[in-house]
């Protein structure tokens, strides 16, 4: 019993540590918040830290996990929702983008997480999350005649590409007109990607 109780006080200290650090990491930015800082928010000490993390970056690289992942699932619900597998292309897609708009992603996703992490190990967890998820749907609408046949690889590099850059930009835009702009120029360009010119 008390071993159990250890452990899920271990795990709560962790969840709180990631807590606090994907908060402060979306505040001010990776650079300028202090492991004291971070030990002070989640009211633990610096060996319970240590514990968990052997770094402010490891932290990082977990708040970044945890972040690719809400959105991943957020990304997976809104397309599993949808019975054609159009329809949970541009759902997806639509979803990923409404998702990075909030301030505390954009902020660790596409701001810090490359400026961190490198471009090679952040674009490693980007296709490890939302890109292989990506993939699989291009797969069935290639599969099933909707998308014309065409190498699947180079097709989801470039829909990725462009979603993160059009996030990054909304990032620094005016707000929900930008998004909806962004949302409407992305499923036109879907749209002219199908087979059939989009003619259902």
């Amino acid at each position: 019993m008390k071993h159990g109780v250890r452990a899920e006080q271990r795990e709560q200290t962790r969840r709180t540590l990631l807590a606090q650090g994907r908060r402060l990491f979306a505040e001010k930015g990776y650079a300028d918040v202090g492991l004291a800082e971070i030990v002070a928010a989640a009211g633990v000490t610096k060996g319970a830290f240590y514990h968990h993390f052997d770094s402010k970056l490891a932290l990082f690289r977990g708040v970044l996990t945890a972040v690719q992942e809400q959105v991943g699932a957020e990304v997976a619900a809104a397309a599993d929702a949808e019975k054609d597998p159009w329809r949970q292309l541009v759902t997806g897609c639509l979803t990923f983008l409404t998702a990075t708009a909030a301030p505390d992603v954009q902020r660790v996703m596409l701001v810090d997480g490359p400026a961190v992490l490198g471009w090679a190990e952040w674009r490693a967890l980007d296709e490890a999350s939302s890109a292989r998820h990506l993939a699989e749907a291009l797969e069935v609408l290639i599969g099933s005649g909707v998308l014309a046949r065409q190498p699947v690889a180079p097709l989801t590099h470039l829909l990725s590409g462009a979603m993160n850059e059009a996030a990054l930009w909304l990032a620094g835009s005016a707000g929900n007109t930008d998004l909806d702009d962004t949302k409407a120029a992305l499923t036109r360009m879907l749209t002219a990607l199908r087979a059939d010119n989009g003619v259902r």
